[in-house]
């Protein structure tokens, strides 16, 4: 059986299945393409060349957005994991700091204070995702590992 230049695109092809009842295939008709790109193959000579919508040219012309691979998807994953245990983290010594400093300070002056540093992770982890949209990946991975260092909740970690 010939095959019919009309299924080349189809994504599976077997022999035989041409059914009586399906109906039969329009014409193809080449689609002019946008500026900026190039048929290739048997007869791309022919492909005109019409101008593009300002999505595509923008696809064509500038850098389409880089997704992140399979490494750094699981990186953010850790990072984040860190961030969420650094938050449950202060919270707990939250507890124990306002039971301990309720003697010499305010506990107006100590609550806030507390509520803020176990913001402080959640923060840091949204702000670096919404301020380094537009950079490159590993200046995000560099201000991440920066707040995993500053953010530490060293009472909990000391015992307080």
């Amino acid at each position: 059986m010939a095959s019919d230049p009309r299924d080349d695109e189809d994504a599976f092809r077997w022999e035989g299945d041409d059914s009586p009842t399906r109906p039969p295939r329009p014409e193809r008709t080449d689609a002019a393409l946008p500026s900026g790109w190039q048929a290739v193959g048997k007869g791309s000579g022919a492909a005109a060349t019409e101008p593009a919508p300002a999505d595509v040219v923008a696809t064509v012309e500038g850098e389409p957005p880089a997704s992140l691979g399979n490494v750094a998807l699981v990186s953010l994953g850790l990072l984040g994991g860190i961030y969420l245990l650094y938050t449950v983290g202060w919270i707990l010594a939250a507890s124990r700091l306002s039971a301990a400093t309720s003697f010499w300070l305010e506990p107006a002056s100590v609550v806030p204070a507390l509520f803020v540093a176990a913001a402080a992770p959640v923060l840091w982890f949204g702000g670096t995702f919404l301020l380094t949209r537009s950079a490159a990946t590993w200046i995000r991975f560099a201000w991440l590992v920066v707040g995993v260092f500053l953010l530490v909740p060293w009472p909990f970690v000391i015992g307080l």
